[in-house]
């Protein structure tokens, strides 16, 4: 195991890898993101320190490689900035600056790539906004309310692949799905309706009893398709539809976590969720046969 000694000044809210794995972005309390090297080497190499927020740095989020080597940053100022390395001399800048929410962006999420560059976003305003990055450097958004009392977590669906090749503009967009968290204890879906040209609320599921920190998305779809939900009140719980198609919600585990749940976090292919938490632990589970699920071991620090 590599460790990153001394990365930042101040707490480390997030850690992500990008695409390929060789490139880690983290951020931090001290208002800071760092990009290091890690490819071929034991030791992480510092490439660049980006700046420019205000406030503490709550999550980072790469963007497909097909748009090029581009990360967005979300913070406590209010703001969420894309940054991009230019090819030619792998220098970082920013080129994109989101100030549309009146309080603390929590959390980001970039679409799946069949969409295109779309950036979602989740603030302790209550309100949610998407944000598309055309092909001319321009940017449209929209921005809704979502949690009355807050925002705190974001993932899109994955999109289910349709045979024809040359879908419309339209129907791309009707694949536009999501989920939010929120400090009213609810998880919701939400879908592009292009008849409106808005999105719209597609269910509320009721099961949390405090806070909810973090959804997540299963980035695949296997036999079904799940939402993992974290919350304050030191559970996990996992959302399946049954054959009418109405969400249900099992409960990671009989007995709750020892403190809060903070993030939840799919494998790529969908069948291992990995759950991090107060207590400084991180556990990964997997389903059996039989629809329960059950620990596939901790990440030892």
């Amino acid at each position: 195991m590599v460790t990153v000694a001394n990365a930042h000044d101040d707490l480390i809210h997030d850690a992500v890898l990008d695409y390929y794995g060789k490139v880690l972005a983290t951020c931090s309390s001290d208002k800071t993101i760092k990009v290091f090297d890690t490819d071929g080497t034991d030791n992480y190499k510092l490439i660049e320190t980006l700046t420019g927020h205000e406030g503490p740095v709550w999550q980072v989020a790469w963007a497909h490689p097909k748009f090029g080597s581009i990360l967005a940053s979300c913070s406590y100022d209010g703001k969420v900035f894309i940054w991009k390395e230019s090819p030619e001399n792998k220098h970082w800048s920013m080129i994109a600056e989101h100030a549309a929410h009146s309080a603390s962006v929590n959390s980001i999420s970039w679409a799946p790539h069949e969409l295109g560059a779309v950036l979602l976003c989740g603030s302790s305003d209550g309100k949610v906004s998407v944000i598309d990055f055309k092909e001319d450097g321009t940017t449209t958004h929209v921005a809704f309310p979502a949690h009355e009392i807050g925002v705190n977590a974001v993932s899109w669906a994955p999109v289910t692949h349709s045979n024809n090749a040359k879908e419309t503009s339209a129907n791309t967009m009707s694949h536009r799905r999501f989920v939010t968290g929120g400090s009213d204890n609810l998880v919701k879906l939400w879908h592009f309706e292009p008849s409106s040209n808005t999105y719209v609320e597609e269910a509320t599921l009721e099961g949390h009893t405090d806070w909810v920190r973090d959804v997540a998305w299963t980035p695949s779809v296997l036999v079904k398709s799940y939402i993992a939900s974290a919350s304050q009140d030191r559970s996990v719980l996992i959302w399946s539809q049954d054959n009418s198609g109405k969400w249900k919600s099992t409960p990671l585990k009989d007995e709750r976590f020892p403190d809060v749940v903070w993030r939840c976090s799919w494998s790529h292919s969908g069948n291992v969720l990995a759950v991090s938490s107060g207590d400084n632990k991180i556990s990964l589970w997997k389903e059996d046969l039989h629809g329960k699920w059950e620990s596939a071991g901790d990440v030892e620090q």
